[in-house]
């Protein structure tokens, strides 16, 4: 896998300071995606064991709330077998911080269904998967006044509580 950039501080992508792991490759192809050239699965540079634990370091601090894995796509079938062993390690190491991810897939239709972001590691992930940001992008239902998403479409979810209800659970603490 590669990734396009590492955010060692950043307050746009989720509660809180946070540690944001740009992922390459993305196979949706939003119209006026923000970030197109994450598209190539090739772009950037490997996410290796130093990558980790660069990563794991900055994820130190207690002033850090967490980890956002944006992209390109995370769930991309061939993303999610090198993030699914590292997000294991993110919280065996620090269990009290959040993860959050951005994706362009549906949660309830795509990543609990099968759908061609399914594999072998889909439900792992998801188990370390905090609250998952959901949806392409739609520019026509763009709206820069919603918290932590960019189009009207896009679903914040609590996968926790998801999870065990079976039904998609909305984060409760978005501005209402």
């Amino acid at each position: 896998m590669n990734y396009a950039t590492i955010k060692k501080r950043d307050i746009a992508n989720g509660i809180g300071v946070r540690v944001s792991l740009f992922v390459s490759g993305c196979t949706h192809h939003c119209r006026n995606c923000f970030n197109k050239e994450t598209w190539d699965f090739s772009y950037g540079e490997k996410f290796t064991k130093d990558t980790e634990n660069l990563i794991l370091e900055h994820l130190s601090p207690n002033f850090v709330n967490g980890l956002s894995l944006l992209g390109g796509e995370p769930f991309e079938v061939k993303n999610q077998e090198v993030l699914v062993h590292f997000l294991k390690k993110v919280k065996e190491k620090y269990p009290d911080k959040d993860i959050w991810c951005y994706t362009g897939y549906l949660f309830d239709k795509e990543l609990l269904e099968e759908s061609r972001a399914r594999c072998e590691y889909t439900d792992e992930m998801l188990s370390y998967i905090d609250i998952l940001v959901d949806g392409r992008y739609i520019e026509e239902q763009r709206d820069i006044t919603l918290q932590f998403r960019g189009s009207k479409n896009q679903r914040v979810i609590d996968v926790k509580r998801s999870l065990v209800t079976g039904e998609v659970v909305l984060w409760d603490k978005l501005k209402k």
